[in-house]
């Protein structure tokens, strides 16, 4: 098995997957996930920014 500067390396296959809430995507687990991949919800900034957020009265993203 190919060794790298952190230990041997892990075939892409092997890494835990979830599917974006945003997108629908699926999305592979990353590094800077390891300590947080549970409470991991979205695949990037983009679909993090671009969620729907409940207002006041109820309404997602819907105008009056």
């Amino acid at each position: 098995m190919p060794r790298n500067a952190n230990g041997p390396t892990k075939n892409k296959a092997d890494l835990p997957e979830k599917v974006c809430v945003t997108c629908n995507r699926p999305f592979l687990w990353r590094r800077k996930w390891k300590s947080c991949w549970d409470t991991v919800r979205y695949c990037s900034e983009r679909c993090r920014n671009a969620r729907t957020r409940p207002t006041s009265d109820g309404m997602q993203g819907k105008s009056p």
